[in-house]
């Protein structure tokens, strides 16, 4: 097997000329992405859309920072805010409208434990699947092989080592439920604060609601 293969099949792999070629690609994209006029929100669009594997209505706030950008696929309305960064060596799965806080890094890289191993410069990539409507809080980490369930708050500076629910809001290092979320929270805010009337009159009026 080549190095690609290895590397898409999970398995243990050599970042050599093949695959540096492949991340060459991806820097010449990110080279324009980050560069970019701020306001030309038009531009940042289209030029996320060349970069991403899969995406529809995806939006991202430079700077981004990913090693090949073909391995990521998003749903609709995805958004990153600024400063994300997903090492994308296996693929990373993210469902319709989700939500990145500033400085989210998500990673499916990862080196051997041993130093005899990982002087040997093998490497691996493990999966990340994240599915909808999940919002990730700032400075939060994914870790690889980490399965998101729908409908999920993972709270800023959260270290998320292990699978989450859906359902859930779940904070902290390492990152837990500390709750599931349920009707009562419908209007809620922040805290204890409820949307305005206004506001919620908007959202029930509103046909996918």
């Amino acid at each position: 097997m080549t190095n690609r293969e290895r590397r898409d099949a999970q398995m243990a792999y050599i970042s050599d000329d093949s695959v540096m070629e492949e991340q060459k690609v991806c820097r010449r994209k990110l080279q324009v992405l980050n560069f970019m006029d701020r306001s030309d929100f038009d531009g940042i669009g289209k030029v996320v859309k060349e970069l991403l594997g899969k995406s529809e209505g995806a939006f991202i706030n430079p700077p981004f920072y990913c090693d090949y950008g073909t391995h990521i696929e998003v749903g609709k309305n995805f958004f990153a805010n600024y400063n994300c960064m997903i090492l994308d060596v296996a693929k990373v799965k993210i469902g319709d409208n989700c939500q990145l806080a500033p400085n989210v890094a998500i990673y499916t890289a990862g080196h051997p434990i041993h130093p005899v191993s990982r002087n040997s410069m093998y490497e691996y990539g493990k999966e990340v699947v994240i599915g909808d409507n999940v919002w990730i809080g700032g400075n939060a980490v994914i870790c690889p092989g980490v399965h998101i369930g729908d409908n999920v708050v993972i709270g800023a500076g959260s270290v998320v080592t292990k699978d989450i629910p859906a359902w859930s809001v779940a904070v902290g290092n390492p990152c837990r439920v500390i709750r599931k979320i349920t009707e009562e929270d419908r209007r809620k805010l922040f805290g204890d604060e409820e949307i305005d009337e206004e506001a919620w009159n908007d959202i029930m009026g509103r046909n996918d609601y």
